[in-house]
């Protein structure tokens, strides 16, 4: 247990950890008993894991400074780590920044910052709730938005992808594993804004969150614990359980105020929970993520990069543990060109895990009993015979095996021409 009465940060490594453990107790429990009431508290830090998480950070931040060493260096660089047990919520590392003795603020909880593309797991989801299946033909064709303004006159969104260009009729899977901006907006837009909004409430999104189309990009800004804890939901097959550094605490006489037991609630579907996991190991197979390959074993995850490189992350998780990585600067300033989610903070999320889980037997991940496994075409999302070549495997719910052939011509042309709306974006 820690003594808070003599609370000294002698691992440097577990600083973030421990004073976000103590704003706890005095939110808690207030300043006298805190301090003066000679408390016991177990915490659920694991002391290795902060000491590997501190130095997959600190590498990979030297590697990110040694690609731009011509960048004149005026601020320092920043990042955080989160990693959170499945089926507990124990918090067993922290690490809110490179150094605390420089910066208590902790970038891991306090730091309110644009997802980016690793906001897309929610939509995405929210969509298979909808009816949506990874088979779905989504249109990743230019699209306008147009917005009135009283005093400004119009206001036009032209969003594109990353690589500044459409990829068409593409599968909900390929959207998602690629990281399709367009294709995310239009299904956004199908599904509704409010209704992702309430569906990310749902999984531990706390922040403010606008209500317009670039929240699929992840626009809204959220914090490293929440994003964290919103993955967790897909690893615990679509349970919420509210992360937690507190495993017991004792008063001085011995008696337990306080204990850890996970309360799962059930908060989205476990097939749709499943799919989106099976999505994102795609993510690291042949997706953004494709850096996290060499971990070898199951795994499922998403990067996300916000404009002119301003924010990596990756957040990702295995059977055992959902481990997030953010790399920024506390002011809003470029990493250098080129780094994203998967250059940047990939690495750091494979550093620590690999040494974490070496000793850990490799396990899949759970599918539930709600789902089935189909040959499809990939380019129509339709059935196929079993036998034919050319037809690749996707999962679905009992139920949401697509009967349909194809789309009317009227909905073809509206779909694939450049379409103007007015709406708020």
């Amino acid at each position: 247990p820690i003594n808070i009465h003599k609370l000294e940060y002698k691992r440097p490594f577990t600083a973030y950890f421990l004073e976000y453990v103590r704003q706890y107790l005095m939110k808690k429990y207030g300043y006298d008993l805190t301090y003066k009431g000679g408390l016991s508290v177990y915490t659920s830090a694991n002391i290795d894991m902060h000491s590997i998480a501190q130095e997959a950070l600190l590498k990979g931040i030297d590697k990110i400074k040694a690609r731009h060493k011509g960048q004149n260096e005026t601020e320092e660089m920043q990042g955080a780590l989160l990693c959170i047990q499945t089926q507990t919520g124990l918090i067993k590392a922290m690490i809110g920044g490179t150094d605390f003795k420089t910066s208590q603020f902790n970038c891991a909880t306090q730091a309110c910052r644009q997802p980016g593309s690793a906001f897309k797991p929610i939509v995405y989801a929210a969509a298979l709730d909808k009816g949506y299946t990874p088979a779905s033909i989504v249109y990743d064709y230019p699209i306008i938005y147009i917005q009135h303004q009283a005093e400004k006159g119009l206001k036009v969104w032209r969003p594109h992808n990353y690589e500044n260009r459409f990829y068409g009729q593409i599968s909900l899977r390929e959207a998602l594993v690629h990281s399709r901006n367009v294709a995310t907006i239009r299904l956004l837009n199908n599904i509704g804004i409010h209704y992702v909004i309430n569906y990310a409430r749902r999984l531990g999104i706390t922040s403010p969150l606008t209500p317009d189309l670039s929240l699929g990009l992840g626009s809204s800004c959220v914090s490293l614990l929440e994003l964290t804890t919103a993955f967790s939901v897909f690893a615990n097959q679509g349970q919420y359980i509210k992360p937690t550094p507190i495993i017991k605490i004792l008063d001085r006489r011995g008696n337990v105020l306080e204990e850890s037991t996970p309360h799962p609630q059930s908060v989205i579907n476990s097939d749709t929970a499943y799919i989106i996991t099976n999505i994102l190991e795609d993510v690291i197979k042949r997706g953004t993520g494709r850096k996290v390959k060499a971990f070898g074993r199951p795994v499922a995850g998403k990067t996300g990069t916000t404009n002119d490189y301003t924010d990596a992350w990756f957040i990702g998780y295995t059977p055992y543990y959902i481990t997030g990585v953010w790399v920024g600067y506390n002011t809003l300033k470029s990493l250098g060109k080129g780094e994203t989610g998967g250059q940047a903070a990939a690495p750091i999320w494979l550093h620590f895990m690999q040494k974490i889980e070496k000793n850990l037997p490799s396990k899949p991940f759970p599918i539930p009993p709600g789902i089935v496994f189909a040959k499809i075409n990939p380019q129509t999302g339709t059935p196929v015979n079993p036998e034919d070549p050319n037809g690749k495997v996707e999962c679905f719910k009992k139920g949401d095996f697509p009967l349909r052939n194809s789309l009317s011509t009227n909905e073809k042309r509206a779909l694939t021409e450049t379409i103007y709306k007015r709406r708020d974006f």
